[in-house]
């Protein structure tokens, strides 16, 4: 006999699920951007992709465009292995905890609160620095989800067989 389920744990339920959506959305970018990486560390790439960037027909007001070639150039195609690398961890560990709290797991629950609390210094350290609206958006969804998390994760859990 399965016992009904209560508002607050449907409310809740769907609070978890929304969030191992969003890190699950986060997983499969940074999947993205590490093939990405890993393609551009071979030299014939990372020219095209230089070349491809100087010549684009469109206005850059703002020389963000220069200034990413100078940086790609700085670089070398040899620091995107290391881009690759990093960006496959992140996106294990996204897929750690949205797996986890999609399973409604309460280890889950406490790991996405240390992952994600213990980098919101530096995201506001980045955000002071160099502002951008995107940047506080993320900022404050972080916040607003290790405080929903550790609300939940304070309750008591009826352990399931």
């Amino acid at each position: 006999m399965t016992k009904p389920v209560s508002d607050i744990e449907a409310r809740h339920s769907f609070g978890l699920r929304l969030i191992a959506i969003y890190k699950a959305i986060k997983s499969v970018c940074l999947v993205f951007v590490a093939f990405a990486a890993f393609h551009l560390h071979k030299e014939q790439n990372f020219a095209h992709l230089l070349y491809v960037l100087e010549h684009l027909s469109l206005q850059d007001i703002s020389g963000m465009r220069w200034r990413l070639v100078g940086l790609l150039q700085n670089w070398g195609p040899n620091k995107f292995i290391a881009v690759g690398i990093v960006a496959l961890a992140y996106a294990a560990i996204f897929a750690t905890e949205g797996t986890g709290l999609w399973l409604r797991k309460h280890w889950a629950e406490w790991f996405t609160v240390v992952a994600t609390g213990s980098l919101i210094p530096f995201e506001a350290y980045e955000m002071f620095h160099k502002f951008s609206w995107l940047k506080l958006g993320a900022f404050i969804g972080n916040i607003v989800i290790v405080i929903y998390l550790v609300r939940i994760a304070m309750q008591p859990h009826v352990r399931k067989p």
